[in-house]
């Protein structure tokens, strides 16, 4: 399908896959549905990395490492038939991240202002100085939500796992947004 359109089903199933894998993977657990769960999983996972690599942005290698970690629990969850593996996905779509977003500090350009310059091409210094900052709360946020997710799995209680992965960290991490959101605003009232 190179130079064809891409199909737009694709990005939101799989975007909703992702945000509701927690509440599919307790549904598989507690139901023993996920002989049939795990493929369809890794199959959209996998168009979800095919449909990034047309992506240029600097968003294209975190999406695609997501989908390839996701494709990995599935398969080893599959093939092992141990489930639990599905619970680390929380935890390494973290790491992986941190990864990225740490990984970029030590670059000339931080995730967050390649990201900035793609509405603002010529930040000025104040702006290119705010982004990192910003990158380095993004990497403390991974850092803590990571943790958290990992004490779910080890905790082994389905409820908790489903709610900090399923709830609390979308709306933690919505929030953190907003406030990063309205900071920025206010800084450039200041300026």
């Amino acid at each position: 399908m190179r130079g064809g359109k891409s199909f737009p089903a694709i990005p939101l199933l799989t975007g909703l896959m992702l945000l509701g894998w927690p509440f599919l993977v307790g549904f598989g657990l507690t139901h023993n549905n996920l002989h049939w769960l795990l493929p369809l999983m890794a199959i959209l996972l996998l168009c979800r990395f095919y449909q990034a690599r047309r992506n240029a942005g600097p968003l294209r290698y975190v999406i695609q490492s997501v989908a390839l970690v996701g494709i990995a629990l599935c398969a080893a969850s599959y093939l092992l038939k141990a489930h639990h593996w599905l619970l680390l996905y929380p935890v390494v779509v973290n790491l992986a991240m941190l990864a990225v977003f740490g990984g970029s500090l030590w670059t000339a350009m931080p995730l967050v202002e390649r990201l900035a310059r793609l509405r603002e091409p010529n930040l000025p210094p104040a702006g290119v100085r705010y982004t990192r900052v910003v990158t380095r709360v993004w990497c403390g946020f991974f850092i803590f939500n990571g943790s958290v997710a990992l004490f779910t799995v080890l905790h082994g209680d389905m409820r908790l796992w489903t709610l900090w992965n399923g709830m609390i960290a979308y709306i933690l991490m919505g929030t953190l947004m907003a406030c990063e959101w309205l900071v920025r605003q206010r800084i450039k009232k200041d300026v």
